[in-house]
């Protein structure tokens, strides 16, 4: 008689019991008891129609491109047209960065996006002494109009949108576009884009700020104006919550600062003259694209709803335009990890998806080696090809707000948007968004919630797969991308030239107008521009008005 075989299961189930697995399997985190979010929202385990009893379809939700734009800013989002892929990229010189540009054009990339070293934005030229070791670092070094042409060469800018993560020498830097354009036989007009002009977030959270709030701002508004005039098509601003999320805010934390600073640069417009339905239509803002989908998608549909109510409600705008929210959206940086680098792919592609199920108009998605260097091209080919996937391959962008009705991410946005009005009426108690920050009171929120986070990863309440929990022996790094020590010298060497080459007379007399105007109450943008016209240096510019307006020390 033949001997019966064991079932393989029951094979296994020996081995289990004898071997290593069952000991790892006892080592595996229990689902952990708390659901809260990171801003302490705690999601119910099942949601009814009972949770929206209160929902009044036409107060709170509309529908998509009709106020308050709680289903999107546009009737057809993106079955008229995708968002914009706008790939962030700048590293090393002008030069290098063009390539990468060029490269992520023909990969199939619809905006460009541009990072800026730290001395470029702080306004120090590449040969001042605190560029040292900073030259191309986390970005390209742009000092000149020749750094300026170089950087756009072969790219027509009448053709592509351009944004530029750039505050503080935003004026100055927006300048030089301008005139590389016209350089290409491009009027302003044509020009279409964003420039992030956002001072007060760098003062809450990031801090690549130089002068004084007051000046700062003075400098925001006089762009407001030189856009509405010469570049009606071109952003002024982009009121920004990444950085401030990036500080470790939560997402409650993350809409209401944001639009606490975008009240401020309301009303500083408004004190400037400019009418609401003059400029308002131009605003943009910028968010994280956090981890957590279903809170994220509630977050922006949120932040659209609670904007389109501010603006009609406290500053009387009539036009809908007027009241829309438009965000570009990039994914969490502070998310990234070191440890097991191909799972930041995993984690961008969730992030992605949370921000176009959220409505975003453009967005960027990170590169899977970003928590270990600049990307290498072909990380950035995956990051873009995600969004590619994304908008070509999941269905996602077939329907306009595929979430929205869903019990569970309306009853979200409406605890998202009651816990923001609260900072709200802190903030305006406080006088408001200049004298929260002034207060350290931002400061001090963000700070403690990134505290908070942090000894909950460390106590593994929150599992971050990778870093506490599932760690494997790592290998070798994969190729990254290093920045040559080379590059200072050749930047350094490009400035001698280019200060030796330019009719020394025209750069000091634009300079020395620059100052007289600051001194006034001229608008600064077209003095600028006569600057970098004049081949005035990044530096110099930044320099005439730290003359005049003095620096920003931190309390």
């Amino acid at each position: 008689m033949a001997k019966a075989r064991k079932h393989p299961a029951l094979s296994g189930l020996q081995e289990w019991e004898r071997g290593p697995l069952k000991a790892s399997l006892a080592r595996l985190p229990e689902r952990r008891q708390s659901f809260a979010t990171s801003s302490g929202l705690e999601p119910r385990r099942l949601y009814t129609p009972l949770d929206l009893a209160g929902l009044d379809y036409a107060r709170d939700l509309g529908f998509p491109g009709q106020p308050p734009f709680t289903r999107g800013v546009q009737p057809t989002m993106y079955r008229g047209r995708f968002w914009t892929m706008r790939q962030y990229a700048g590293f090393a010189t002008a030069a290098e960065t063009n390539r990468r540009y060029r490269y992520l054009l023909k990969h199939g990339q619809t905006g460009l996006s541009v990072a800026f070293d730290l001395p470029t934005q702080i306004g120090y030229d590449s040969d001042h002494a605190l560029a040292l070791s900073e030259v191309g670092k986390v970005g390209v070094a742009v000092s000149t109009l020749a750094d300026a042409k170089t950087l756009f060469s072969g790219i027509p800018l009448d053709r592509v949108s351009t944004s530029m993560t750039i505050n503080a020498t935003a004026a100055v830097l927006l300048a030089m576009y301008v005139a590389v354009a016209e350089g290409q036989g491009v009027a302003p007009a044509a020009l279409q884009g964003t420039i992030q002009n956002d001072v007060l977030k760098e003062y809450a959270a990031r801090g690549t700020y130089i002068y004084p709030p007051a000046q700062s701002i003075r400098l925001t508004t006089d762009l407001f104006y030189f856009c509405r005039k010469h570049l009606p098509r071109f952003n002024p601003i982009s009121i920004s919550g990444y950085h401030i999320r990036e500080a470790g805010a939560t997402a409650v934390q993350e809409v209401a600062f944001t639009l606490a600073n975008g009240i401020a640069y309301v009303e500083a417009a408004l004190a400037a003259g400019l009418d609401v339905d003059g400029f308002a239509s131009r605003l943009s803002f910028f968010f994280n694209a956090h981890s957590h989908l279903v809170e994220e998608v509630a977050k922006f549909r949120a932040a659209r709803r609670l904007w389109a109510r501010i603006m009609a409600e406290r500053f009387r705008a009539k036009r809908p335009e007027s009241l829309m929210l438009r965000f570009h959206a990039q994914t969490a940086g502070s998310m990234l990890t070191a440890a097991q680098p191909d799972n930041n792919v995993v984690r961008v592609a969730y992030q992605a998806l949370a921000a176009v199920l959220g409505g975003a108009q453009s967005l960027h998605t990170n590169s899977r080696d970003e928590a270990l260097s600049l990307p290498t091209e072909e990380s950035a080919r995956l990051a873009l090809r995600t969004q590619q996937i994304l908008a070509y391959e999941t269905g996602v962008a077939d329907t306009v707000d595929p979430l929205g009705g869903s019990y569970a991410v309306e009853a979200l946005t409406d605890e998202i948007e009651d816990q923001a009005r609260g900072y709200l009426k802190r903030i305006d108690a406080m006088g408001g968004a200049v004298k929260a920050i002034e207060a350290g009171y931002m400061q001090s929120e963000i700070a403690q919630s990134a505290y908070r986070w942090q000894k909950e990863v460390e106590r593994r309440e929150r599992v971050v797969v990778g870093v506490n929990e599932f760690q494997v022996p790592e290998p070798a790094p994969r190729r990254l991308l290093r920045i040559q020590g080379s590059v200072e010298s050749r930047q350094k060497a490009g400035l001698r030239a280019f200060r030796a080459s330019r009719p020394q007379g025209r750069a000091r007399g634009a300079l020395d107008a620059l100052k007289k105007g600051a001194q006034g109450r001229e608008n600064l943008v077209p003095l600028i521009l006569a600057a970098v016209k004049a081949r005035a240096t990044l530096g110099e510019v930044s320099d005439a008005l730290r003359e005049v307006f003095g620096e920003h020390k931190e309390r």
